[in-house]
């Protein structure tokens, strides 16, 4: 009883394995089509201007600033 389980088994195992295995049984893969509508987005799409980035002294002079600024308001009040 053992073998023929472990032998319908094997047989069910092996039977999806070669479904798997076969991309025509299948169909289009729906993968294909989410990339070529990615693709047409692609070239649709304006390319954007890089914003130019500022130097860090800027920024972190500008953070600080604002950090003050906040905690000047909360002595405030």
């Amino acid at each position: 009883m053992k073998r023929l389980l472990a032998l319908l088994l094997g047989g069910l195992g092996l039977r999806a394995l070669l479904r798997r295995r076969s991309p025509a049984a299948l169909g289009p893969s729906p993968a294909d089509d989410l990339r070529a509508k990615l693709d047409e987005t692609r070239v649709e799409a304006p390319a954007a201007p890089e914003p130019e980035a500022e130097p860090p002294a800027d920024r972190r002079a500008d953070v600080h600033a604002r950090a003050r600024a906040a905690m000047d308001e909360l002595k405030e009040d």
